[in-house]
This record gives structure tokens, C-alpha cells and sequence, in this order.
């Protein structure tokens, strides 16, 4: 394997030995890849998602704008997603990405839709 993709691994493990999601508090998982990215509310309790977004949904991929403009609204639709689920609260996991850029574009999104981590 490359370097660069164990550090990555290595990083996720260390975050998810800390962050866990539960049916009232869910994970927020992101997945970032060169041109999309994933988020997911998952009950880590149960082994289920709850809600998920991405930029490839049809409303989404619609869109005029930067990568990191379709990211704050997939933030915005996996914060609308939760509320219809009655979820308010939720874990955040960057999933070894670094805090900024897109997978901080959907933090802001999900914030400004109501979701608190």
C-alpha cells in the first residue's frame, strides 16, 4: 500500500475509536473523493444509516457552483434529512480528512440547517 493511503487509515482508526454514534447523537461520516463527497448519519449501535446525502443527488448535481459550494448544500440536505428524522444533535466525523476546504463547506451547511455537533 502507499504511504500516504495507511497514514489516511491510520487517522480514521484513531478518530473512530473516539466518535460513535448512537440512535439519539449519530455519526456524521464524510466521504470525500477528487470529484464527490458522502455524508451519512449512522446509529453505530445498531450498524444502520439513518440519512445520507451526496453531491450526486439529482437536486445537487443540478447546481452551478464550486466543489466546495455543492458541499455546503449537502451539508444543508443531510441537515434537512435529520430533521424530518427529529434528530438535532449528531457527532461529527472528518473521517481523516482535514478540517477544512469541503468537508468544512459541509459542517457549515449542516450547522446553518440546524444540526449541533
Amino acid at each position: 500500500m502507499d504511504k500516504k493511503v495507511i497514514k489516511k487509515q491510520k487517522i480514521q482508526y484513531r478518530i473512530r475509536k473516539k466518535v460513535v454514534g448512537s440512535s439519539g447523537r449519530p455519526r456524521l461520516s464524510v466521504f470525500r473523493s477528487n470529484s464527490d463527497i458522502y455524508v451519512q448519519l449512522i446509529d453505530d449501535n445498531e450498524g444502520k444509516t439513518l440519512a445520507a446525502a451526496s453531491s450526486r443527488d439529482k437536486a445537487i448535481s443540478a447546481q452551478k457552483g464550486t466543489k466546495s459550494e455543492k458541499s455546503k448544500l449537502v451539508g444543508a440536505a443531510i441537515a434537512r434529512k435529520a430533521n424530518d428524522l427529529g434528530i438535532k444533535e449528531c457527532t461529527f466525523d472528518r473521517g481523516g480528512n482535514l478540517y477544512h476546504g469541503r468537508v468544512k463547506a459541509v459542517a457549515d451547511g449542516a450547522r446553518e440547517g440546524g444540526l449541533k455537533f
